[in-house]
């Protein structure tokens, strides 16, 4: 616990929180399609890195809102921010062997 109360803010809090913001076009979360490159946790304040699946994506705004706002909510963060990034360009490689398996690319997890 922090000194407030709160407990500490940690990258597993934070991405279980991603894991609550859902690509409406394939149902998958964010952490699993691999649309977040960086956490960077100072103190209270977050630092995001991420992508999208494509540069015309009309959600743009919304996802950077959705993330900020998740970050928001958690106990012991005071501030969040999540910044679009384009390299390294998003591939299907980088959905988690759990978004793979989702989507019906993979059978089974091992």
């Amino acid at each position: 616990m922090t000194q407030t109360g709160a407990p500490p803010v940690t990258e597993e809090r934070i991405y279980n929180a991603l894991r609550q913001i859902i690509d409406p076009e394939l149902g998958i979360n964010i952490v699993d399609l691999g649309l977040i490159y960086d956490v960077h946790i100072q103190g209270g304040e977050v630092a995001i890195r991420m992508t999208l699946t494509t540069r015309g994506c009309p959600l743009h705004g919304s996802f950077v809102q959705a993330v900020e706002r998740a970050i928001r909510q958690l106990a012991g963060v005071t501030a969040a921010t999540a910044e679009v990034v384009w390299e390294p360009r998003w591939n299907p490689d980088m959905i988690s062997p759990e978004g793979k398996q989702a989507l019906g690319v993979v059978k089974e997890i091992r």
